[in-house]
């Protein structure tokens, strides 16, 4: 898929991947990028940066999804690109010794976040890409959504969820010309990963978020399904369907010395 000329949306795209996105795609042609935050403010600046239109905009309200996509489409036209990047971490705590400890109010926020505003948006817009014959879906997930989050059951759930729900998407909707990717980083130099590089996710190095966006360029010109930034990614899944049981006494090593850092 060539982003030029297209009309693009993108969550979460006052910082970080999402911000990044928004200006890569900008570079690539696109015809309009809007920018949906929570920080209202936040998106309208990297609107003005990119010539699009910037909304507030908390993905975990299905209304708030609706409204971005209404406003879109009447000012700009059909949506080619939807890019549903908005994401939390929740729960991190790499020393804890129960990982269904976390409170009902971090499941129900990240389920609705990592989960339910990917669903919200295909929703709303896959009748509208099936009238017009086809349209784009990137869903920002992580490796964690392949892999595993050591110390946040809920990140890597709701993340392996979001994978299934792009999978069913993708299978479902071939035939009408809907296409899905899945951009999934390890560590990104960003305020989810912080100054923190004991994380997991930065073992294998941290990547700029204008290289992460660089990787989703890419990925979708060549209309790939799974567009991995770090390539390390795809050997680790590998050994996963290999062997399952060595793959996670590996996570357990991991975990361990995690702990010690």
């Amino acid at each position: 898929m060539k982003v030029a000329g297209k009309v693009v949306v993108v969550t979460g795209g006052a910082d970080g991947i999402g911000r990044a996105l928004c200006e890569a795609f900008h570079r690539e042609g696109a015809s309009a990028v809007v920018v949906a935050d929570m920080n209202g403010p936040g998106a309208e600046a990297v609107a003005r940066k990119v010539g699009g239109a910037g909304f507030g905009c908390d993905v975990c309200c299905e209304a708030d999804i609706l409204r971005v996509i209404a406003a879109t489409e009447e000012r700009f036209g059909p949506i080619g690109l939807f890019c549903s990047n908005a994401g939390i971490l929740a729960g991190l705590d790499r020393r804890s010794e129960h990982p269904a400890g976390a409170p009902d109010e971090l499941w129900a926020r990240s389920w609705a976040v990592n989960v339910m505003a990917h669903v919200w948006a295909a929703r709303a817009l896959v009748p509208r890409m099936k009238a017009r014959g086809g349209g784009w879906f990137l869903h920002t997930v992580s490796a964690a959504g392949l892999l595993s989050q050591v110390g946040s059951a809920i990140y890597s759930t709701t993340k392996h969820a979001a994978v299934g729900f792009a999978e069913n998407l993708a299978i479902a909707h071939r035939d009408d010309g809907i296409r899905v990717a899945i951009l999934c980083p390890q560590g990104v130099d960003t305020a989810m990963l912080g100054r923190d590089r004991s994380n997991p996710a930065a073992l294998d190095g941290v990547l700029s978020p204008d290289q992460v966006a660089e990787a989703a360029v890419k990925g979708l010109d060549s209309e790939t399904f799974l567009i991995l930034p770090h390539e390390q990614v795809a050997g680790y899944m590998r050994n996963k369907a290999e062997n399952y049981d060595r793959w996670l006494g590996g996570m357990v090593k991991l975990q361990r010395r995690v702990r010690e850092m």
